[in-house]
């Protein structure tokens, strides 16, 4: 039904009144797209750009303080860096082909011996080497939601590259690209927050500032506020974006930040009143004025509390009061708990990896780490497509053009720059059970051995090297190759006989009588005398033995007359 509204937008203009009644039958489909006093329905109608303009600089800045100031938000933040690059961050294997599609293996170890070279000073401060410049370039990437860094390439007077490729990267944090340097406050309509653009939305260019905001010391007291441009091909940009077109990165925290801060403030309330709890004891509690019978010349008391102290000197009318605070709360940790879990689905890690709660069955336990390593591969997958893989390439053609390596003629061009980027992997939780399974998909082939390796987060190159210098090292010691390996059986000495057999049971005590007898017995031989001395009570007797016909033994026991004193 029509309202004063509906009906005087239709008088006006019939199309307008009819539109809203169309949009008003559409909307009474979706509850959701309506507002009541019991759902605020808050909309975000500006484009991706226009949202972070808006809070892009307050999240960065909110999440750095949480960076600093509270524990879980660092945790986080070190799980994210931890599992998405790594303690030796992620690395390079190179892969230059030859015509014939085979790896050429010589080349590519001479490209990995200057890569590691160069991975000592990667970057123009020389503070970082590659793994702590991919850490760092990480970690600002979660928190700020974006970092830049451009590369320097080429030999000058003005910079030491201190490796043999001459190729630095200069780090930088979002802080350098200004927010506000945009078409309105430069009149270029090209220039979004910073980043100049062509007609279809890609960057062609960075505009820097000289200096840091809020940078001071050496060398940085002018140019402030002034920028630098920067082509776009020199500078990496690795940005969180969730929409299309889309320029600048948000933080990983700017959906969890008011959570942080509830929980903050709560622990630190809990913290209070325990402490609060602890300090107080008791006190004493008077009762009404007639029963209170105080003298009038009494001193001010002064009752100090003391272990297992007895309370002797209360007067009449008084009693002992204990304060019950109920702290610590029995329930901090499952509230805790929950809004921990909160966090993890907001940015990333897995629950136990930001709480240190490691419970449950060995299938549990594996599900979550298969779950958390699945968004930590996406994320390493995307830092090495904006970071590491530029960087190599940008590296591999600086070795050539430079003459710090020479390309063999028969490699393919084209597959110079080919490699595998090897990221952290999933960790074991019970060792035996995961290389039991690894070892048997290898011998059905559905899995090869460098990928197994690259699976642990190693190189097959180096581990081969290794692998066959330690097994150079064990041989020329004379160590077993495996001591795991069942050892041949050592050669059996040729058995005594005869007389031999018996002077060998006598004086070594290594057989017993039954056995020689039942040894010289199995022999195809004619059997000698046997003769054993065999001590015991009463006269000294002899067992004599041999061979019958039938190949048995004979054996008869002889009493031996003891010599005479005088012989």
């Amino acid at each position: 039904m029509a309202n004063l509204i509906d009906r005087i937008v239709q008088y006006v203009s019939p199309s307008a009144a009819l539109k809203r009644e169309h949009a008003r039958r559409i909307l009474a489909y979706y509850e959701a797209g309506r507002s009541d006093r019991l759902r605020k329905n808050r909309r975000e109608t500006g484009s991706g750009n226009a949202a972070v303009s808006r809070a892009g600089s307050t999240l960065r800045q909110q999440a750095r303080h949480m960076e600093q100031n509270y524990d879980i938000a660092l945790g986080v933040l070190n799980t994210l860096v931890a599992n998405v690059v790594g303690a030796n961050g992620i690395g390079v294997e190179p892969q230059p082909r030859r015509a014939d599609g085979s790896i050429h293996d010589e080349f590519a170890r001479q490209l990995l011996d200057l890569w590691k070279d160069w991975g000592r000073k990667p970057e123009v401060t020389w503070c970082h080497d590659w793994p702590a410049a991919q850490r760092l370039l990480a970690r600002t990437w979660f928190r700020d939601g974006e970092v830049f860094a451009q590369s320097v390439e080429g030999n000058g007077p003005w910079l030491d590259h201190g490796t043999r490729v001459p190729l630095s990267l200069e780090l930088m944090e979002p802080d350098y690209v200004p927010m506000e340097f945009s078409a309105a406050a430069t009149g270029n309509a090209r220039i979004e927050q910073g980043i100049e653009i062509n007609a279809w939305g890609r960057p062609v260019a960075f505009h820097v500032l000289k200096v840091a905001p809020g940078e001071t010391g050496f060398g940085m007291t002018s140019g402030g506020g002034q920028t630098k441009r920067i082509d776009a091909g020199r500078m990496l940009h690795l940005a969180t974006r969730h929409r299309i077109r889309q320029l600048r990165g948000v933080s990983v925290f700017a959906s969890v930040l008011n959570r942080f801060d509830d929980l903050k403030d709560y622990e630190e309330s809990e913290r209070i009143a325990a402490k609060v709890a602890a300090s107080m004891a008791a006190f004493i509690k008077k009762g009404t004025p007639d029963a209170y019978d105080a003298p009038e010349d009494t001193e001010q008391r002064q009752l100090k509390m003391r272990p297992g102290m007895i309370f002797d000197d209360l007067r009449p009318g008084e009693e002992i009061g204990m304060i019950d605070t109920n702290r610590p709360n029995p329930n901090l940790e499952t509230y805790r708990s929950g809004q921990i879990k909160a966090i993890a689905c907001g940015t990333g890690p897995t629950y136990s990896s930001i709480a240190k709660t490691y419970d449950g069955t060995y299938s549990a336990q594996r599900q979550e780490l298969v779950e958390g390593f699945v968004a930590y591969a996406t994320l390493s997958n995307e830092f090495s497509s904006r970071i590491v893989r530029p960087v190599w390439e940008k590296f591999v053609a600086l070795a050539v053009l430079s003459g710090a390596i020479r390309v063999p003629a028969d490699v393919i061009a084209i597959s110079l720059s080919d490699a595998i980027y090897i990221t952290p992997q999933m960790p074991w939780i019970d060792p035996k059970k995961e290389a039991d399974a690894w070892a048997a998909l290898e011998d059905r082939a559905y899995v090869s051995g460098p990928e197994i390796i690259r699976k642990r987060g190693g190189n097959p190159i180096d581990v081969l090297d290794q692998q066959a210098r330690w097994l150079r090292e064990k041989e020329a010691r004379g160590i077993p190759v495996n001591a795991a390996d069942p050892q041949p059986d050592p050669v059996p000495e040729p058995e005594p006989e005869g007389d031999d057999l018996m002077a060998t049971a006598l004086l070594e005590g290594q057989r017993s009588i039954g056995s020689a007898l039942a040894s010289l017995a199995s022999r195809e031989q004619p059997a000698p005398q046997l003769t054993v001395h065999m001590p015991g009570p009463g006269k000294p007797t002899m067992k004599v033995g041999r061979r019958l016909a039938d190949g048995s033994v004979e054996i008869r026991e002889v009493e031996i007359e003891e010599p005479d004193d005088e012989n």
